[in-house]
C-alpha cells in the first residue's frame, strides 16, 4: 500500500527524497519555484497549503530556520525573518507530522539527528549536520558517531573561514567543492545554495520509516 506524504517548505527536495525512499508518494509545496524538485511540486504558500491535509498520511514541514539560527542571532538580523514554528504546529495538530529545524528552534521534545549517525560525508570529511525534529509520535534515535575526520561544511557561500584554515593546514589548496558537499549530503541534483538549505535524505528516511503511519505498517 502506498501512502502519501506532504512536504511543506520543500525546497529542492532533500527531505522529500528520504520520504520517497521510505515508501511514500510525495508531494512538495514551496512558495518559490523549485526547478530541480524530483517529485510532484505545487507552488504555493505552505502556511495556506493548496492541498487537503487530510489526504496525506504524513506531513513533513521545514519552516524557515533563519529566525532561530545562531548566525542570525549573533549578527542581530534574526528579527528580519519569520517565526513560524508555533503556527505550523497549530496547523498540523491532530495529524501525523514531523517539523524540522535548527538546534535552538522552539520545537517540543525534539530528537536530534546528525550525519555521523548515517556515516555521511566523504573519505576525509564527516557530515555533522545537526538538526532537530519534533514528531507527533515518540521516536528513539541513536547517538552521534563523531570521528576524527574534519567536519565538512555545507554553506550557500562556499567554505567559511574556519574551514578554510583547516583545509589549508591539510595542504588541500582549495575550499569545499560542491561535488564534495553533494557526496556528503547524499544529494546529487542540487546547487550549492540549495544544498545549504537541505535536509539529508537519510534523516527523513530514518524518521519516516519508524512512524506507525509508514506504508509497511499500515
Amino acid at each position: 500500500m502506498t501512502m502519501r506524504a506532504l512536504d511543506l517548505f520543500c525546497g529542492a527536495g532533500g527531505a522529500s527524497m528520504g520520504l520517497h525512499r521510505a515508501g511514500f508518494e510525495v508531494v512538495g509545496v514551496d512558495i518559490k519555484p523549485q526547478p530541480r524538485y524530483p517529485f510532484t511540486f505545487i507552488r504555493g504558500d505552505a502556511m495556506r497549503p493548496p492541498v487537503r491535509l487530510e489526504d496525506f498520511g504524513l506531513i513533513w514541514a521545514s519552516p524557515p530556520c533563519q529566525f532561530y539560527s545562531m548566525v542570525s542571532r549573533n549578527t542581530g538580523v534574526a528579527d528580519r525573518y519569520p517565526d513560524l514554528v508555533a503556527d505550523v504546529r497549530s496547523m498540523l495538530a491532530g495529524r501525523t507530522y514531523i517539523i524540522e529545524n535548527v538546534p535552538g528552534a522552539p520545537l517540543v521534545n525534539p530528537v536530534t539527528l546528525c550525519g555521523s549517525m548515517f556515516d555521511l560525508g566523504t573519505e576525509t570529511m564527516q557530515l555533522r549536520r545537526h538538526r532537530w525534529f519534533e514528531c507527533s509520535e515518540l521516536l528513539m534515535v541513536p547517538p552521534c558517531q563523531h570521528d576524527g575526520r574534519l567536519t565538512i561544511g555545507v554553506y550557500g557561500h562556499g567554505t567559511n573561514s574556519w574551514h578554510r584554515e583547516k583545509l589549508l593546514a591539510m595542504k588541500r589548496g582549495h575550499g569545499i567543492l560542491v561535488s564534495e558537499q553533494r557526496e556528503a549530503m547524499g544529494i546529487d541534483w542540487m546547487t550549492r545554495r540549495e544544498l545549504s538549505q537541505a535536509v539529508p535524505p537519510a534523516y527523513s528516511e530514518f524518521l519516516a520509516s519508524r512512524l506507525p503511519a509508514h506504508p509497511t505498517k499500515a
